[in-house]
């Protein structure tokens, strides 16, 4: 399940060339899957598996922060950092064994990026700011004047 939902979101970003595609997803997914329920498994007198969710939360920040890059004209990579913690989310859904609630939010998150990036393309009033150009060079097709 966590190769499943990890590879769908990926998929989405890898072909949309963002820098976290299908391998990172699905490791992300697995990775924090594993922890939790590694965590979940250990539980017993004096341990708390719930601190380990709360450094994967840490943890996962610190890898979306490396996705996220200050260039001339703005940031780019918040998405993709979004992405990572909603993947560590989906893992540690499966790690505690609430599968449908894991493909539900997978599912969810592609239909997000899918349809905010559709909305994005069709409506010019979203294109704006930081969504003028999505992360590509300015060219006269993408070029929103004020």
């Amino acid at each position: 399940v966590s190769i499943l939902c990890g590879g769908v979101v990926g998929l989405e970003r890898q072909l949309q060339g963002k820098p976290a595609g299908v391998r990172t997803s699905i490791l992300v997914c697995l990775s924090t899957h594993f922890f939790v329920h590694l965590g979940t498994r250990l539980a017993g007198e004096g341990v708390d598996p719930t601190r380990i969710v709360g450094q994967i939360v840490t943890g996962v920040g610190f890898l979306g922060a490396g996705v996220i890059m200050g260039q001339e004209k703005g940031v780019t990579g918040v998405t993709t950092a979004a992405v990572i913690w909603v993947l560590a989310a989906i893992g540690a859904a499966i790690g505690i064994g609430e599968y449908s609630a894991a493909i539900a939010l997978a599912l969810t998150t592609v239909v997000i990026l899918i349809g905010v990036e559709l909305l994005e393309t069709s409506l010019r009033a979203l294109r704006r700011g930081a969504h003028s150009n999505a992360g590509q060079p300015e060219t006269p097709e993408n070029r929103v004047s004020d």
